[in-house]
């Protein structure tokens, strides 16, 4: 086995690879062009001009769904401003916290310790009152010779969510503590509605300038992809119609470029493993059913043991070929929450999860009236019967059952 090996990766080394720079469709990524995004980026300039003044530049808040340019842009004009006030010798710090990262910001103490670490400053990961922690924070930014400090933090919704707004209210009145340095904050969102749920002293600080970011189209998606493929592969590899064809189900996404640029490098991968020399219209197809098999094995790892166990309940009595209802459900998860020594919950908590897990695309679940024995969910799958059994053989490991 060990020589067959060697013989298989010794093969793969002396075929021509179909990529020349796999990272340019990865999300991360920061092109030195960023097709039809000329406004927002025009604009997050202007605002954040005058911190090459060190002047405080305005509280900027950029919202819009998921893949549509929010982080690429602020990373462009952020990275642009750094390194020009690093040219001049400005004293300006930018710090980029990703809020979905649960080790990063799952508390407000773990967020501020993160904040207090960019500048050398060690904090305990517990141990202290998270007043201490901010005058930690406060007193490394006020005493390390920079004048200016723009803090961004992406998926600023997903913080709120796990810590409340209080800590926005915080962040924004920093500035009134500082002697020697101020801080500005650009907040990124996916949730279009965010600002609207945060108290009205926040939104009005936090979301001093406002910029939107609109879906991409499919034809704009085909030029974001044409850009992005010239820096990942080799010239001629990717056959006519792929660019299209992938722009397509992203446009279907709600123009999620993120999603398209996915789709564009899985179908590269799948064509490489087959041994073909172009990307073909069938590798787009094999890469989207790849990447929504992956998705809802993701999801399904991380849900709560009790969604899970009703999950698996839905699937297993689903299995047996009938019309399923709420209380077949109930039933059978019954039995199984004392296979794996869980409290069962009350029904109508077990239909509320079957709402959340009708929200995630898994099942349909539909609401019809039984007449005089009241309302219940009619249930069918909502995911290919291909993916079936290997989200059962997951669930089963993550219950083990």
């Amino acid at each position: 086995m060990k020589k067959g090996l060697s013989n298989f990766f010794e093969n793969y080394l002396t075929k021509n690879p179909l990529f020349i720079n796999k990272k340019a469709l990865q999300g991360n990524f920061t092109p030195e062009n960023i097709p039809h995004r000329d406004e927002q980026i025009k604009q997050l300039a202007n605002i954040l001009a005058p911190a090459l003044r060190l002047e405080k530049p305005s509280n900027v808040f950029c919202y819009g769904k998921s893949g549509t340019g929010k982080t690429c842009v602020t990373d462009y004009v952020t990275s642009q401003v750094y390194d020009l006030s690093k040219k001049k010798k400005i004293d300006l710090k930018i710090c980029y916290l990703n809020c979905k990262l649960k080790k990063i910001a799952d508390t407000e103490y773990r967020l501020i310790a993160e904040l207090a670490r960019n500048f050398n400053v060690e904090v305990p990961a517990t141990g202290l009152p998270t007043e201490e922690v901010y005058k930690i924070f406060v007193k490394a930014i006020d005493t390390k010779g920079k004048k200016l400090l723009i803090l961004i933090l992406d998926e600023i919704d997903q913080l709120v969510s796990k810590v409340g707004d209080g800590v926005l209210y915080n962040l924004t009145r920093i500035n009134s503590g500082l002697k020697n340095c101020e801080l500005s904050i650009i907040g990124i969102s996916n949730d279009l509605l965010f600002t609207d749920n945060l108290d009205p002293r926040i939104k009005s600080s936090l979301s001093e300038e406002e910029l939107v970011f609109p879906p991409y189209n499919a034809i704009q998606l085909q030029d974001i992809l044409r850009e992005r493929s010239k820096i990942a592969f080799r010239a001629n590899v990717v056959e006519e119609g792929v660019i299209q064809k992938c722009a397509a189900y992203a446009a279907r996404e709600h123009g999620d470029a993120r999603r398209a640029l996915e789709l564009l490098r899985v179908a590269g991968e799948l064509a490489e493993r087959s041994g073909s020399e172009i990307i073909q219209i069938r590798h787009i197809d094999g890469a989207e059913e790849k990447i929504e098999k992956d998705t809802v094995l993701d999801v399904v790892r991380t849900q709560p043991k009790q969604s899970q166990v009703t999950l698996y309940s839905i699937l297993k009595v689903c299995n047996n070929g009938k019309q399923i209802f709420t209380g077949d459900v109930y039933d059978f998860y019954k039995n199984i929450c004392k296979d794996v020594g869980l409290k069962p919950l009350t029904q109508r908590r077990i239909s509320d999860i079957i709402a959340e897990l009708d929200m995630f695309g898994i099942i349909n679940a539909r609401v019809v009236s039984k007449g005089r024995y009241g309302r219940t969910k009619e249930i069918s799958i909502g995911i290919p019967s291909s993916t079936m059994p290997k989200i059962e053989e997951t669930l089963q490991e993550g219950l083990g059952l």
